[in-house]
C-alpha cells in the first residue's frame, strides 16, 4: 500500500456509529483524521463528546495513538438555517406526510461527504470512512448504499480524483455494531463508547442506561437500545 493510500478522513460525529468508524480506520491505516460537522443541530453536545472519545482511543493502544492525527470541525451552520427539521429547530420528533421522519435533514449527509471529500483531496487522503447504514436505521435515504456509490462516482468526477468512500456498518445492525467494536479492541472500547459517545437526538446527557445516555425515546435512543439488548443476550456469560 502507498503512503497516500495509507491515509484516511473519518467522518466523525461523537456517536456510537461514529466511534467504531474511528476504531475501524485505526486498525486499517496509518494515518488517520477526523472532521466534524456543526450544522445547528439540537444535539449539538454530540460535539463535546468527540475529544474525550479520541483521548480515549489513543489510551486503548500505543498504535492507535501514533496513527490518530489532525482533527477538523467544519461550521455548516448555513444547512441548519435551511432547513425544517427536528434536528434543527424545535419540532416533535415524529413522522412527515412523506413517511420520512421529521429528524430528516435534506441533503445532509451529501453535504457531510463532499465537504470531507474536499478536505481529503486537500490533504492527500484516500479514503474517507463514514457510519451510513441502512440496516438499523431511521429511513433518511442519504444513507442508503445507492446513495454513497453514486455520490462516490460524482465526486471523483467532479475533483478528478480517486476518493474511496468506505461505510463499514452498512450492512451491520446496531448489535453487529456492538460486536465489531468489541472484536476491534475488545470491552475497554465497548465501555469508552458506551459512556462517551452520544446518539440521543435530544442531546439529553443526564440520564444513563445501560446502553448510554439519552432521553430513551427518539428513535437514535430506541435503535441504540434494541442493539444494546441484542448484543447483550448474544452473551449471557458477561457482567
Amino acid at each position: 500500500m502507498t503512503e497516500a493510500s495509507n491515509r484516511a478522513l473519518v467522518l466523525f460525529s461523537g456517536g456510537q456509529d461514529s466511534a467504531t468508524c474511528l476504531a475501524w480506520a485505526l486498525a486499517r491505516f496509518r494515518h488517520v483524521e477526523t472532521i466534524g460537522f456543526d450544522y445547528g443541530q439540537r444535539h449539538s453536545v454530540e460535539l463535546k463528546c468527540r475529544e474525550p472519545l479520541r483521548a480515549g482511543m489513543r489510551r486503548l493502544s500505543s498504535d492507535w495513538n501514533a496513527k490518530l492525527a489532525a482533527d477538523h470541525t467544519i461550521d455548516l451552520g448555513v444547512l441548519g438555517s435551511v432547513s425544517a427539521s427536528a434536528l434543527t429547530a424545535d419540532l416533535p420528533i415524529g413522522t412527515r406526510a412523506d413517511g420520512l421522519p421529521t429528524t430528516f435533514v435534506p441533503g445532509r449527509n451529501l453535504v457531510f461527504l463532499t465537504f470531507a471529500a474536499i478536505v481529503a483531496e486537500q490533504r492527500g487522503l484516500k479514503h474517507v470512512i463514514a457510519g451510513m447504514c441502512e440496516t438499523d436505521y431511521s429511513g433518511y435515504p442519504d444513507c442508503r448504499d445507492d446513495t454513497i456509490k453514486s455520490l462516490q462516482a460524482t465526486l471523483n468526477l467532479g475533483m478528478a480524483s480517486r476518493i474511496v468512500l468506505h461505510t463499514p456498518l452498512m450492512w451491520r445492525t446496531k448489535a453487529a455494531t456492538w460486536v465489531l467494536a468489541e472484536e476491534l479492541a475488545g470491552r475497554q472500547l465497548v465501555d469508552l463508547i458506551l459512556e462517551e459517545s452520544h446518539s440521543c437526538y435530544l442531546g439529553e446527557r443526564t440520564t444513563r442506561h445501560d446502553w448510554g445516555y439519552g432521553c430513551g425515546s427518539c428513535d437514535a435512543c430506541r435503535l441504540r437500545q434494541k442493539g444494546w439488548l441484542e448484543f447483550t443476550h448474544s452473551r449471557p456469560t458477561r457482567d
